[in-house]
């Protein structure tokens, strides 16, 4: 399992999400405003097109999972693979008894 660290704090993304978003007009194009944002805030403006992109969903303005929506995919996944293992230890276990059962009757 691979995990990445945020570099950048919830509060700085926002921020910069929201210059991005909240003055359309100070800039020729969003792409500009991406460039122009990133460049201050020292990240690449396909990382903050990227948080634009996921706010924009988050918010209902663009279609797509949001992220409570994917946290909650994340965490039933999670739940059940850790379900699925403890089925197949109980599966190997009865079978283990079932034998050991078994083989104590035919001794007898």
């Amino acid at each position: 399992m691979s995990k990445t660290t945020n570099k950048y704090s919830p509060e700085v993304r926002e921020r910069a999400v929201r210059l991005v978003l909240d003055n359309p007009g100070q800039h020729e194009s969003r792409w500009a405003a991406i460039v122009s944002v990133s460049a201050k805030i020292g990240c690449a403006a396909n990382t903050l097109n990227d948080w634009v992109k996921k706010s924009e969903v988050d918010r209902g303005d663009r279609a797509g999972v949001t992220s409570e929506m994917a946290e909650k995919v994340k965490a039933l996944e999670r739940e059940n693979r850790e379900l699925k293992q403890a089925n197949e230890i109980l599966r190997k276990a009865s079978a283990y008894f079932a034998q050991a059962e078994l083989d104590r009757r035919s001794r007898t």
